[in-house]
């Protein structure tokens, strides 16, 4: 019987320390994936610019961002009283 828990416990062991690699390979993956995304962000925004640059009429064909429907104004606050 004392066998069987000292199997059981090794088994446990084995188990925790895959699972505590498999965890830091995957936090290294992570750390290389938001690095290369962050990097491409930057790349996407210099060459953004370098197009604007080469021709500023064209805007280098990126849509704007959708129409504002509802637009935020300034309401003074003696309209909203009468």
């Amino acid at each position: 019987m004392l066998t069987f828990h000292w199997l059981l416990t090794g088994a446990a062991v084995l188990l925790a320390g895959a699972a505590f690699a498999k965890a830091r390979r995957l936090a290294k993956r992570l750390e290389r994936l938001t690095e290369s995304y962050w990097e491409l962000r930057y790349e996407h925004g210099q060459l953004r610019a370098l197009v604007n640059r080469l021709d500023p009429d064209k805007q280098a064909a990126v849509p704007e961002a959708a129409p504002q429907v509802g637009t935020t104004a300034f309401v003074p606050l003696s309209s909203l009283k009468r």
